[in-house]
């Protein structure tokens, strides 16, 4: 499985080796802002998205980035951006379920002892506008610092994770599964008030609960995430089939028993012996 994202990455570093002539600065001012294109003659921190299966700098007419340099040396290159991240999402508990869908960012070229990754003091801010179809964003994101040994390369790269905590919206579920299958399930339950002389109305009843519930399943389909093993909603659909089976069992097995029942009373019936009355005559 895999989400996108849109986001404005900041990178900040020193470079010591900068040779700036005073007169780039305006009166005041302790930083120039500078086009795109100066960003290649700079030395650069090569830091790239481990787990993204595509990344892009967003283009419109051009490229959205900018390179800022400031009296202490310090560089600022910003860039909005695009990528499509994988992630192993875990469905057994859905609807329910709530995904951790990491972001791993580690430089490609320079290990940890040339190179070291950190998270700004403000970290990631969240656009607290965003909304998703299926989701809420946990907040807030969780941030890590780690070191990761990349075995290709042999050797250790400073790695920044970020996790995005994804909680399904059960709402839609509730109303478009839920409570519709438990109504199917009640509706079932009243079979057990219909005599038992009446069989068409009491199998009608059970088996259009019965294939109900099979429709309601076969059209959630398209909505559950392809997988091959077992998930909560499959466990729940099943559950209210199995209560709608017993019901339809339990009127055949008290069916049965009702006919037993009537055949051993006319047999106890049928041998009682008659005594007939006898009339004395004068």
């Amino acid at each position: 499985m895999d989400f996108r994202v849109d986001m404005f990455v900041r990178q900040r570093w020193t470079e010591s080796r900068l040779d700036m002539p005073d007169d780039i600065f305006e009166d005041g001012d302790d930083y120039v802002t500078l086009p795109p294109e100066f960003f290649d003659n700079l030395w650069q921190p090569d830091p790239y998205i481990l787990n993204s299966k595509v990344s892009e700098i967003a283009v419109l007419t051009h490229k959205f980035s900018s390179v800022t340099l400031y009296r202490n040396k310090t560089v600022r290159y910003a860039a909005r951006m695009h990528a499509i991240l994988a992630c192993q999402m875990e469905f057994q508990l859905y609807p329910m379920d709530i995904q951790s869908c990491p972001m791993f960012i580690e430089s490609f070229s320079y290990n940890n002892q040339k190179l070291r990754l950190r998270w700004a003091e403000d970290g990631v801010k969240l656009n607290p506008e965003l909304k998703l179809l299926q989701y809420n964003v946990g907040q807030p994101l969780e941030l890590m610092e780690t070191t990761g040994y990349m075995v290709e390369r042999e050797a250790n790269f400073s790695r920044l994770v970020m996790y995005f905590r994804f909680e399904r919206q059960i709402g839609h579920h509730l109303i478009q599964t839920f409570a519709p299958s438990i109504l199917v399930v009640m509706l079932s339950w009243f079979s057990f008030w219909i005599g038992l002389d009446a069989i068409p109305g009491r199998v009608t009843l059970l088996v259009t609960s019965m294939l109900t519930l099979v429709t309601m399943f076969t059209g959630l389909k398209s909505d559950i995430p392809p997988v091959a093993y077992v998930k909560a909603l499959d466990l729940w659909m099943a559950g209210c089939m199995v209560f709608v089976f017993a019901a339809l069992g339990e009127f055949a097995v008290v069916k049965v028993l009702d006919v037993r029942y009537q055949l051993q009373k006319n047999a106890r019936v049928a041998s009682v012996p008659r005594i007939l009355p006898t009339v004395n005559t004068v």
